[in-house]
């Protein structure tokens, strides 16, 4: 079998080659949480789960599979787990989380790609010797990739034909592929994206991987994509926008960009009031000294020199006007001409060795480290708590260009990428976990991060 794997590892001795066989298995009630992962969640009488334990025929480097069965959806939920027990360190090149093999190939592969302000547009085609792949290396889902494919009976349409969706849920780099052998076999492999990829594992240390969603359908698209959307509203979005119908609101951006005060945004807060919206936003500009795009990403605090009053009183005198009152912020990203950056300029993600690449003026926080987590969540959760703030738009405006972090080694940086969404992922777990009368909204440059992961934190995505 000379087709793609999920896991590729060089463990101590140099060998390369693993032999995975089967060694134990159980079956429970409900399904665990996946380690610093967003996920799928079932109560112990809404679904089961499977565990099945292969383990090398010459190590004891495991791999644990993980499987839930939802019937009323028709899905099955599946995450794996890579156990490095070899008694020496194991080097991860590939660890993919999803293997599908279909003994013929008369199938169509659906990717969704663009770009931006045009997400997510279905590419068809016929299964053919080789690969299909869509993937993104861009330290985010992205707007020209989607973490979701569709395999298909070639006449299948909305209504007709079988067809089988996979869905990862995960924000970061991925690769989604379909492979046909020279034999006519079919093998659809989905999770990170080897590309760049390298993890290394003492032993004794695991790595858990995101998890992937299928769900059939014999009655085309239509039923395939119901039993997602039902899925992931009633067992992936959370709090208590779950079920909530979310504010009209107004956001500031397009009537002001930069060129607002307090008395610019009140006015506009009272006429927009008098068509029924309920909410006011205000966008990029309120922070730091933020009067262009060149500054203070970074510096979480209020602009009063600007707003010519201080925040309290614009959030009240907006409220007074009838409207709730929500933030635009960008979390993940710095500025150099920041007081920020002035303090820490190692914190942004660049190569080692090279200067850090700017994209619109601003640099990436390197999310990987936990003292830059613990900084924006401090920052952030100071606002929150100090004024009336009931929804945040979290944006993300800029790809990752020069992946790598101060904070690592020569022979880690190939880790870099996933870190970073796990550190992503612990800053908005304790955000809303902290603030859960929040609406947080996920936004990257419009519908560049659109993926499952993101709904686990956030219940509504900004659109381009």
């Amino acid at each position: 079998d000379y087709r793609t794997p999920c896991v590729s590892a060089r463990l101590e001795n140099g060998g390369t080659a693993l032999d995975l066989r089967y060694e134990s298995h159980k079956i429970f009630a409900g399904k665990p949480k996946l380690a610093g992962l967003p996920a799928t969640y079932f109560e112990n009488d809404e679904a089961e789960s499977l565990e099945i334990v292969l383990k090398d025929r010459f190590s004891d480097f495991r791999v644990a599979l993980a499987y839930t069965v939802a019937e009323e959806y028709d899905a099955v939920m599946r995450s794996a787990k890579i156990i490095n027990n070899s008694g020496g360190k194991a080097v991860l090149s590939s660890a993919l989380t999803l293997c599908l093999d279909y003994p013929d190939s008369d199938y169509d592969f659906i990717r969704f790609e663009g770009k931006l302000a045009m997400e997510r547009v279905p590419e068809r085609a016929h299964l053919k010797s080789g690969k299909t792949v869509c993937d993104s290396s861009q330290g985010i889902s992205g707007h020209s990739a989607n973490p979701f494919a569709i395999i298909c009976s070639p006449g299948a349409n909305e209504d007709f034909g079988e067809c089988c969706g996979f869905a990862l849920i995960y924000s970061g780099n991925f690769a989604v592929t379909g492979e046909v052998d020279p034999l006519g076999q079919a093998r659809v492999t989905m999770g990170i994206n080897p590309a760049g990829f390298s993890y290394t594992l003492e032993n004794g240390e695991e790595l858990q991987l995101p998890e992937a969603v299928l769900s059939y359908s014999a009655e085309g698209f239509h039923r395939m994509s119901d039993n997602f959307h039902r899925l992931f509203r009633q067992h992936l979005c959370r709090g208590v926008y779950k079920d909530k119908r979310r504010p009209i609101l107004v956001n500031s951006w397009e009537a002001f960009i930069y060129d607002f005060d307090t008395d610019k945004l009140v006015k506009l807060a009272e006429d927009s009031a008098k068509l029924g919206i309920e909410m006011l936003v205000v966008d990029d500009g309120w922070f730091g000294e933020r009067t262009d795009d060149d500054r203070s990403l970074g510096d979480w605090y209020p602009n009063e020199k600007k707003l010519g009053s201080t925040l309290n009183e614009l959030v009240k005198r907006v409220n007074e006007k009838g409207l709730k009152f929500g933030l635009w912020m960008e979390p993940e990203m710095i500025s150099e001409n920041s007081e920020l950056y002035r303090r820490h300029p190692d914190w942004c993600i660049h190569t080692p060795g090279c200067a850090p690449i700017e994209s619109r003026s601003q640099l990436v926080l390197d999310m990987a480290r936990s003292e830059v987590v613990d900084c924006i969540y401090n920052q952030l959760a100071a606002l929150l708590n100090e004024y009336d703030i009931t929804y945040v738009k979290w944006d993300m405006n800029r790809n990752i260009t020069d992946n790598g972090s101060a904070s690592l080694s020569a022979d880690a940086q190939g880790e870099h990428a996933h870190r970073y969404i796990l550190g992503v992922y612990s800053l908005m777990d304790r955000l809303t976990k902290a603030f859960p009368d929040v609406l947080f909204e996920g936004c990257a440059g419009g519908g560049g991060r659109f993926d499952f992961g993101i709904l686990y934190y956030m219940p509504q995505i900004w659109t381009s």
